[in-house]
């Protein structure tokens, strides 16, 4: 991966970390998004989290995209395609019991 490609990817994980913790104290500080930044707030939305478990599920979510940028590129999946990840290992797990 080329070094300016690495300068991106970490630029695009400190918005991420940003943005979670913004999320997670339920007070968006700004005006200013980048587009992915946006389709993850629209995604969100539309997600169905138990209230008592949100903030549990909510740092599953950021730990597994840091994972993610990690390894690859960005942009960070979106919390749908986590829980529907989640979802999966969870019922395999039970297939194989």
């Amino acid at each position: 991966m080329a070094e300016d490609d690495l300068v991106e990817l970490e630029l695009m994980l400190n918005r991420f970390k940003r943005l979670m913790g913004e999320v997670m104290r339920g007070v968006i500080a700004r005006n200013s998004f980048q587009p992915w930044e946006m389709e993850i707030l629209m995604d969100m939305e539309n997600c169905q989290l138990d209230r008592r478990r949100r903030l549990d599920i909510l740092r599953q979510y950021e730990r597994a995209v840091e994972r993610q940028m990690v390894i690859g590129p960005g942009p960070p999946m979106k919390l749908s395609q986590f829980l529907a990840i989640r979802e999966q290992r969870s019922g395999d797990g039970l297939k194989s019991a």
